[in-house]
């Protein structure tokens, strides 16, 4: 049976094949083997047409959506569409052939409907271990790609239905936790092979013409529905650039800057004028930048999600990242940070770029760290060699209508933490405690999300930690008045000690949250504060009710209520109470001197107007 081309058959069509891209992701969530796929859920399932383009997709990792559709057509490019055939299973991870960073793996399974290639069902994810020089495959101090894992060009792991046992047998020995990889890597086939079986079901209902012309059809709807968005932009040239605080190897901070040029029904952004790639792995490859492009371009016009998630949503934006920045890193620089770290402060810096355009639209700063904690070592209880990639929550950024969201991984994520119990289960570490940070939401109308508290004792005789945690030194910014969120904190206290104290002064680290290969033992406890997201709007104009009741929450101090928000807070008969004069009173106060300070500024400085709108990313929109 062939189906008709109607706008009602191509959405029963496109429900259908976002179904099997869901039920692909199911089965890898059920049948792996590490915590960070069936609990982080640090992967994304897809299904693409013969020429690698993204037909459906079940997206529970966004950061890799620039990746996934480049990775592929790599693949077919450089071992050329004859060499697929049925019963094929492909492996790919090379960071310059389109990848994202060395730990995120793409399986990638050609599908036959009708004995003629159709497309290709694909997942990526981050695997916890594949070797390099620190367990947990996250060195912060690596100076070049060969000390970040293993690396793998397009290459088969099953070949006409047989498992090839050198590629198995070369990857297994040079990863940390093969018993892991192993599950991991089965997980993924799993899924590819439930996603083939539901294709050709759906090939069977109805017809392999319909599938084929019906995702093209789709493909052409999403650019349009894109484009008519777009559109509604306001056109003009919106710049913006910020500094990230140091790459891991050296104190040095470095930039990235973007033009964003709105003309009609397309959107460029330039990132000419950012630093050349860093020593260190804070870099990132063009697809990395892509996937926080279209992340943000997302974000701004179409936050509910309406139109289907595919290529044609990519054709009308254009991207310049010069190689050999550290937007486009070139072999063989490093680069496992700049998928985690980087790119979420990359959609945060494309937001305040766009706030000239629409304030409305976009929100402040995020925390903008994946908190990476990474660890290995004997398991006390089993003897057997164990590893893990941790990620923590950070706080979002505020918008014009909400708060942010706290204890959220980061934006581009859309991963979940890890349950205590889980954790504690499967590594030697002991829990103390698992908070919200009070105070680390940036101040304003709208209140930046909270970072969390945890800290970790360790079980065992000894663990090996390294770390990249961003945004200790250059907060998340504000906007619109808005105040800067939290800091990030990660110290140690040794055993016997009763001081929390810098890595860098207690284990002579040149960064006090990027290290590698640094040796704790039995007694020895970490503590860590995520960062908050930015605050939205003058703090001074939220409402004091709400204030109260983010004190109450324990959210906010009391000494922040009236120092950041000048909300007066009294205790009458052990409850806490708003005095509405006394705030009135503080609240004028501080706005009559804060206007005051403004009108000398703009009187010194002189007004001006223009099309060309820019600003540094730590004040945007202030």
């Amino acid at each position: 049976m062939t189906a008709a081309l109607d706008p009602v058959s191509l959405q029963v069509l496109h429900n259908s094949l976002i179904n099997v891209a869901a039920e692909m992701a199911l089965v890898m969530m059920k049948t792996s083997y590490s915590t960070i796929f069936n609990e982080g859920l640090d992967f994304s399932t897809v299904i693409l047409d013969s020429r690698g383009e993204l037909i459906a997709e079940k997206n529970y990792t966004p950061s890799m959506m620039g990746a996934i559709p480049h990775t592929v057509k790599w693949t077919i490019e450089e071992l050329g569409a004859e060499s697929f055939v049925s019963g094929d299973v492909l492996v790919h991870n090379d960071c310059y052939r389109g990848g994202c960073h060395l730990p995120e793996h793409m399986m990638i399974k050609p599908v036959f409907l009708n004995n003629a290639l159709f497309g290709f069902l694909g997942n990526m994810g981050h695997c916890a271990e594949i070797g390099g020089k620190a367990p947990g495959s996250f060195a912060s101090d690596a100076t070049d790609v060969y000390q970040e894992g293993l690396r793998l060009p397009p290459v088969k792991l099953i070949n006409r239905g047989e498992h090839v046992e050198d590629v198995w047998r070369i990857i297994l020995t040079n990863h940390r936790t093969p018993r892991n990889t192993w599950g991991d890597f089965h997980a993924m086939i799993g899924s590819l092979n439930v996603g083939e079986r539901r294709m050709m079901s759906l090939a069977q209902k109805y017809g392999v013409a319909f599938i084929k012309a019906g995702s093209q059809a789709l493909l052409d709807h999403s650019e349009r529905l894109m484009r008519a968005h777009i559109d509604d932009l306001p056109d003009g040239e919106y710049a913006a650039e910020m500094w990230i605080e140091d790459d891991g190897v050296t104190r040095d901070a470095f930039k990235i800057r973007v033009t964003i040029v709105v003309r009609g029904d397309e959107i460029l952004f330039d990132f000419t004028g950012s630093s050349r790639q860093v020593r260190g792995p804070m870099n990132c490859t063009f697809t990395v930048v892509a996937a926080a492009v279209y992340n943000a371009v997302f974000s701004v016009v179409d936050p509910r999600s309406l139109i289907p998630r595919n290529s044609g949503c990519h054709r009308p934006i254009r991207i310049i990242a010069p190689p050999g920045s550290v937007v486009n890193v070139q072999h063989p620089g490093p680069c496992v940070g700049g998928n985690t770290d980087t790119q979420p402060k990359i959609i945060d810096l494309l937001l305040a770029a766009l706030a000239h355009a629409v304030p409305e639209r976009v929100a402040a700063a995020s925390g903008g760290s994946s908190s990476n904690l990474l660890f290995g070592g004997l398991h006390p209880a089993t003897g057997q060699y164990y590893s893990n990639y941790h990620f923590d929550g950070m706080g979002t950024g505020a918008t014009a209508r909400k708060d942010g969201n706290s204890g959220e991984i980061t934006r581009h994520s859309n991963c979940r933490n890890t349950p205590v119990e889980v954790f504690e289960t499967r590594y030697p570490f002991l829990t103390g405690e698992y908070s919200l940070a009070q105070d680390s939401g940036g101040p304003g109308r709208q209140r930046g999300g909270l970072g969390i508290v945890r800290t970790l004792e360790v079980t065992a005789s000894e663990i090996t930690v390294s770390a990249l945690f961003d945004r200790a030194r250059l907060a998340p910014w504000g906007l619109f008045s808005g105040m800067e969120g939290g800091r990030t904190r990660l110290l140690v206290r040794p055993a016997g000690s009763r001081r929390f104290r810098p890595f860098s002064e207690v284990y002579g680290t040149l960064s006090p949250t990027k290290f590698t290969n640094v040796l704790l033992k039995r007694g020895d406890v970490i503590r860590y504060q995520t960062p908050g997201g930015g605050g939205y709007g003058e703090p001074l104009e939220r409402e004091p009710e709400r204030v109260l009741e983010d004190v109450r929450e324990g959210f906010v101090s009391m000494a922040a209520a009236r120092g950041a928000y000048g909300v007066v807070l009294t205790q009458v008969n052990g409850e806490l109470r708003l005095d509405s004069k006394a705030t009135q009173r503080l609240r004028t106060r501080r706005l009559g001197a804060r206007r005051r300070r403004s009108w000398e500024s703009g009187s010194k400085s002189g007004g001006h107007g223009t099309r060309r709108r820019s600003s540094t990313a730590s004040s945007a929109g202030g």
